[in-house]
């Protein structure tokens, strides 16, 4: 079922809360006032299908609030969780008809939406749209082969601190925060979702984030609220270095 536009939803550009990283983040006010004529808002339940892999998709946008995944299902039935789309990622490609993944609310779900046609048609018009289109999908794959490196060479415990070290720059990076000390978040996902995006056991998982707490790297109020105190400590937990790690 699909939800009208939530009350909270931004109605105006120059008051969404992704402005500064979507891909209209270049885009002058006459630019914008032509995407204004081709935006629309959806909202979708935590748990709810955006598109199936194979689907037609008639439009493209950008996640505005929450979170969605992206997998991939075989023939024989088995899923696999291949991405994570979080507040200002770009959901759809310009120029292919089909969507290659399903896309799934993990949270309850506000998306900026834009009409396909109209939108590939500006794309060929506007540079400031292309360019930066372009940068955020180098952006994505610097992120899926970094990706490849924790799922294939990083131990359990690095691999959820490698998942929490992504989750908070992008929070910060939204928050126009820097990012370095003391971090304030809100994890979006379940200890479930974690264990499937990451190739781990929930038992696993849960025992990581303990870990984690106990040696006073992360502190947690509840499930979700998260406390980093020291945002270096964090990046060495996952291998990286401050000058490396994944892109936010």
């Amino acid at each position: 079922m699909l939800h009208d536009a939530p009350r909270l939803a931004p109605q105006d550009c120059g008051d969404c809360p992704i402005r500064h990283r979507a891909v209209c983040a270049r885009c002058d006010a006459d630019e914008l006032q032509v995407l204004e004529e081709m935006k629309y808002y959806r909202s979708f339940q935590a748990g709810q299908t955006v598109i199936w892999a194979g689907d037609r998709m008639d439009f493209v946008g950008s996640v505005v609030e929450g979170v969605a995944t992206l997998t991939q299902t075989m023939e024989d039935g088995r899923t696999q969780m291949v991405g994570l789309l979080l507040p200002s990622d770009f959901v759809g490609r310009p120029g292919r008809q089909g969507a290659a993944y399903n896309v799934t609310a993990t949270t309850d779900l506000v998306m900026c939406c834009f009409r396909k046609k109209p939108f590939e048609q500006m794309m060929e018009t506007t540079p400031h749209v292309a360019q930066r289109l372009l940068q955020m999908t180098l952006d994505e794959l610097d992120a899926a082969r970094e990706w490849m490196l924790v799922l294939g060479r990083k131990t359990a415990r690095e691999k959820i601190a490698s998942l929490l070290t992504i989750i908070a720059r992008r929070d910060a990076s939204l928050n126009l925060l820097p990012v370095t000390g003391r971090l304030v978040f809100d994890l979006p996902l379940t200890r479930e979702a974690m264990a499937d995006y990451l190739g781990l056991t929930l038992e696993t998982v849960s025992r990581q984030v303990s870990a984690l707490k106990r040696d006073g790297v992360i502190e947690l109020q509840g499930k979700r609220h998260v406390i980093v105190p020291d945002f270096d400590r964090l990046q060495e937990e996952a291998g990286d270095d401050s000058d490396g790690g994944l892109p936010v």
